[in-house]
């Protein structure tokens, strides 16, 4: 066996014991805590009165607390990602908390006058579910739920749905095309996104 199939071996066998190991200690109650946590702080933002830069800065406070941002970045990068030094990384994955505390953020500014509560929770494969409800003035309420894992080491969500709609999913799809625009420079896309949102 050569040196690159040796090694390939080495990292396919690390990551599947990787993927069949439990989870640290998360548990229904605990991912109930986490986003009971990250509520109160969504609905203490939209019921503060402060400016649209304020709000967007407090957001993003909220996603670097509760959000496993390492996650969520290394999946919109996808494969691109993979060589990428993890200085180019690091510096994408601040731009990326900025970009999506911007453009999440104005959804939330909708929710002035309203607020999110907390339903339920469910088991999902190896991570939880866990189910809230928007209600504001004037609309009929909408789901928000946030999907909550401890894979990195710490209880965080790494994907979030309004309305059924996948924040991952959502942004894995818009990234990939900023990124292809800019013929996959990670640097070029990193600069842009301090700038969108």
């Amino acid at each position: 066996m050569d040196r690159r199939k040796f090694l390939g071996t080495v990292i396919t066998s690390i990551g599947l014991v990787y993927a069949a190991s439990p989870a640290l200690a998360l548990t229904e109650s605990s991912a109930r805590k986490l986003v009971d946590a990250l509520v109160f702080d969504i609905n203490r933002i939209i019921s503060s009165g402060k400016s649209e830069r304020s709000m967007y800065s407090d957001f993003e406070k909220v996603l670097s607390r509760y959000g496993d941002m390492s996650t969520i970045a290394q999946s919109t990068l996808g494969p691109d990602g993979r060589s990428a030094s993890s200085t180019v990384k690091r510096a994408y994955q601040s731009a990326l908390q900025g970009y999506i505390a911007r453009k999440y953020g104005k959804r939330f500014r909708q929710f002035i006058g309203g607020a999110i509560a907390v339903d339920g929770v469910k088991k999902v494969n190896r991570y939880f579910e866990v189910n809230c409800t928007a209600r504001l003035r004037g609309q009929s309420p909408f789901a928000v739920d946030f999907m909550v894992s401890d894979r990195s080491g710490k209880e965080l969500f790494f994907d979030m749905k309004i309305e059924g709609v996948s924040l991952l999913l959502t942004e894995r799809r818009e990234i990939g095309a900023l990124l292809d625009r800019r013929r996959g420079d990670i640097a070029a896309l990193t600069a842009d996104l301090k700038t969108l949102g």
